[in-house]
């Protein structure tokens, strides 16, 4: 540990990151921007897999193959990608373990794991999180940071959060973990994320987390979920019982706005999806991004918008290859008709207003069509969607151009209809690159395999613009460059 402490601090070389669960690489695009060099990652999905050894490692093969971590030991990882050893090869460890991996395991069982890794190496519910463990172990980071939903505070009756920061600081670390919403960080969304950081007592003995840069007022929903997550933090012991949860930075409301969809993809190209439907010119079939969409000129340029074409190293090119949407031709005249914050319950009250209308047309032209006939239920069909909209309320939502967007879900690929575009003329889902946008991925960045496995990337990722204020607050710490215990907040010392 003293030994890579003395190299990080000797200001020559930067901190070296595994990205562990890295998917297509949002943790390490931010520790990159940062200053840290991503050593490697492991992730499981071949097209995520090949999208960070693309954009990270792109001379190197040997990055993108996918490996299962229950497959891939720390010193196997080590020999293929030529770490050397493994105990040395790595300062900062990042990622997160799926929480469905490790849901119902008791703290008691947990602190077990700490102490006898192979205790129930073939308890299915826990196999991920032993493996990150047992990386932990091996790897001795200086640092580990960790992302994942806030239901992990309060998942299956356990506040799995708490429970991970107790296995780590028997291990020797300091920890903390919080609830930080991304769009008080400079994202152009509302998602909210449970972040642990945890350094080694030989590092410091406190936690310092990012302070915000962005404000916004939530909406009242937000809160509930928080309060949700939170509802376990009162049960976790006596009052001489060590808590390792604390409140996230405070934002105010003299700080920048937050960043709105309209500000975040306002540049791009219009998709004018009616027109190029009847037109014939948007047809159905596999979604690739090989054909080239020329950026326009346009005035619509923001702060924003310029820092994702200009982003170091991952600059946008003359023009965009991932730039495209579903095909679905019945409902983008029901796009065209929803207002702003619309979801599916409204959705399907125009839609059957439409079917009224269209109906009316057909009978005064002639065509009886007797209610309950073959050809009315054909007509219902081509225009109503078959969702019950008691049982999917929140299926689909149209954006607001002046508010950041809801939280991006890896199954955008799958419908598309939670992040339906604000500009009615366009009446579409926002596309592959709108969405990477609104994740805060640069254009320069890209995504392996077609759409929907593109769609998923950008989903399941953190975003870079948060885990970049993440790892510049955690490189204070270990660099000591300037007066870290200057930005250590109140009320996170242990």
């Amino acid at each position: 540990m003293s030994q890579k402490l003395q190299r990080v601090r000797g200001g020559s070389k930067p901190p070296r990151v595994l990205d562990l669960f890295s998917g297509c690489g949002g943790l390490s695009l931010g520790f990159k921007r940062a200053g840290y060099d991503i050593a490697g990652a492991v992730e499981f999905d071949s097209h995520a897999a090949k999208s960070h050894g693309l954009n990270f490692h792109p001379d190197d093969a040997r990055h993108s193959v996918a490996r299962d971590i229950t497959e891939t030991p720390p010193a196997k990882l080590a020999e293929a990608l030529g770490l050397g050893d493994v105990s040395l090869a790595v300062d900062v460890l990042v990622g997160g373990p799926p929480c469905q991996a490790f849901a119902r395991v008791g703290r008691s069982k947990l602190r077990e794991v700490a102490e006898h890794p192979e205790a129930f190496r073939h308890d299915a519910r826990a196999r991920l999180y032993i493996e990150y463990l047992r990386y932990v172990e091996a790897c001795a980071p200086l640092a580990v940071v960790m992302e994942n939903v806030p239901d992990m505070l309060n998942h299956g009756g356990h506040n799995l959060a708490e429970e991970i920061a107790e296995v780590l600081a028997a291990k020797g670390y300091v920890c903390r973990y919080s609830l930080l919403n991304a769009a008080f960080y400079g994202v152009p969304q509302m998602r909210e994320r449970m972040i642990l950081v945890a350094v080694h007592r030989e590092v410091a003995d406190s936690i310092s987390l990012p302070e915000p840069t962005h404000w916004i007022d939530l909406p009242a929903g937000y809160g509930g979920t928080r309060a949700v997550a939170l509802k376990l933090l009162g049960a976790l012991g006596g009052a001489g019982d060590v808590h390792h949860y604390c409140d996230p930075p405070a934002a105010t409301s003299d700080m920048v706005p937050a960043v709105t969809a309209q500000g975040a993809i306002g540049d791009l190209p219009t998709i004018d999806a009616r027109r190029k439907l009847a037109a014939g010119t948007l047809r159905r079939g596999r979604r690739g991004f090989d054909i080239a969409v020329p950026y326009h000129n346009c005035d619509s340029q923001t702060e924003y918008t310029r820092s994702m074409r200009n982003w170091p190293g991952f600059e946008g090119k003359s023009a965009l290859y991932d730039h495209v949407i579903r095909y679905l031709p019945r409902d983008y005249q029901i796009f065209a008709g929803l207002q702003p914050g619309d979801q599916y319950p409204e959705a399907r009250r125009y839609a059957l207003s439409l079917f009224e209308q269209r109906l009316a047309e057909r009978r005064a032209l002639g065509d009886e069509l007797p209610e309950g006939s073959t050809a009315w239920k054909a007509l219902l069909a081509s225009i109503v969607p078959p969702y019950d909209a008691s049982k999917f309320p929140n299926k689909w939502r149209k954006m607001e151009a002046d508010f950041p967007a809801r939280t991006l879900l890896a199954h955008l690929g799958k419908d598309g209809y939670s992040h339906i575009h604000y500009d009615s003329d366009q009446a579409r889902p926002i596309s592959v690159r709108e969405a990477a946008r609104l994740q805060s991925f640069p254009d320069g960045f890209a995504f392996s395999g077609t759409m929907n496995p593109a769609f998923r990337q950008v989903g399941n990722a953190v975003p870079p613009l948060l885990a970049w204020r993440i790892a510049l607050s955690l490189k204070a710490q270990l660099t000591k460059s300037g007066s870290a215990a200057a930005g250590l907040r109140a009320g996170v010392r242990q």
